[in-house]
């Protein structure tokens, strides 16, 4: 017998579902800071054995009150996932507070498939507060599991795993087994990109910018070695904005080409060469023709 399915991971912005992702699946399939709204995109991590697949996805945090354009497709990524899943994680964590009638709530009950309540962050936990909350979260919604995980440490990550396999249903093979993601090289060279622009850069500037991999042409050095040359281009939403990112003299943007380049090598396990360009573009979250672009 072969199991396959698809597991979505929901909640709201910075509780660890990147980081639960990369825990499940072992791979560092979305990007991880410690800033809300890092992953916009809806990302798949593809685990497959000889007897199963199972296909993770990680969305996007659901924002309460959207902003621009750009957040209501980061919704409407979250909103697929209610109706694609066989199994549903619902990741929380003690900080957080639901109000009763939250529309979240009301969706999590009409789920049908087996249901998740992933509490994280439980090393920063109390055991008295965790007890209230698991009693809180099970009184509004009838979960199938709870699981109390520090994804960051690994903490119950490895049972959590085996509660997905045993829920998940017969099925065929989906992607082939040697694939990790749907998405291409170049999706995930443009998130690095972004990464460390929410690493470097402070206040509104990482949230106005996006990352675009203009071209990714694989040659040689002159020693015979492997070398990727990428060019890329951060798009801003202000004039002032471009100038930050490229900083006094260009240090700014040298540092930031600096930081990508390297991991950009370690993803790739080859030498690159690193180009990156700025480019002012007013109000591109409320741009749809460019949001369809970028993959919204």
């Amino acid at each position: 017998m072969h199991k396959s399915g698809f597991v979505n991971i929901i909640g709201r912005p910075n509780v660890g579902k990147s980081t639960l992702m990369n825990a499940l699946v072992g791979e560092r399939m979305s990007i991880i800071t410690n800033k809300p709204q890092t992953t916009r995109h809806r990302i798949i991590g593809i685990v497959s054995e000889e007897d199963y697949q199972i296909v993770f996805s990680d969305t996007p945090g659901i924002i309460k009150d959207p902003s621009y354009k750009m957040h209501e497709a980061m919704n409407r990524f979250v909103n697929t996932t209610f109706e694609d899943a066989d199994v549903m994680l619902f990741v929380t964590e003690a900080t957080e507070n639901y109000e009763d009638n939250d529309p979240v709530i009301f969706k999590l009950n009409k789920i049908k498939v087996p249901l998740f309540l992933v509490i994280n962050k439980i090393d920063k936990t109390e055991p008295e507060t965790l007890k209230r909350l698991i009693e809180l979260w099970n009184n509004r919604v009838p979960f199938t599991e709870t699981i109390p995980i520090s994804a960051l440490h690994k903490t119950n990550t490895e049972k959590l795993f085996q509660l997905i396999l045993d829920s998940m249903p017969e099925g065929p093979v989906y992607y082939p087994k040697d694939q990790l993601t749907d998405k291409p090289e170049r999706f995930f060279i443009s998130e690095i990109i972004r990464e460390k622009i929410l690493l470097l850069y402070k206040q509104e500037v990482p949230y106005s910018c996006e990352v675009v991999v203009d071209s990714f042409k694989e040659t040689q050095t002159n020693k015979g070695e492997d070398l990727v040359r990428i060019s890329a281009l951060i798009y801003v939403a202000r004039k002032t904005q471009k100038a930050i990112i490229i900083g006094k003299g260009g240090t700014a943007i040298k540092k930031l080409g600096t930081e990508a380049r390297k991991s950009i090598e370690t993803f790739l396990e080859k030498k690159v060469f690193l180009e990156i360009h700025v480019k002012y573009k007013e109000n591109w979250r409320d741009d749809e023709r460019l949001l369809k672009h970028f993959g919204y």
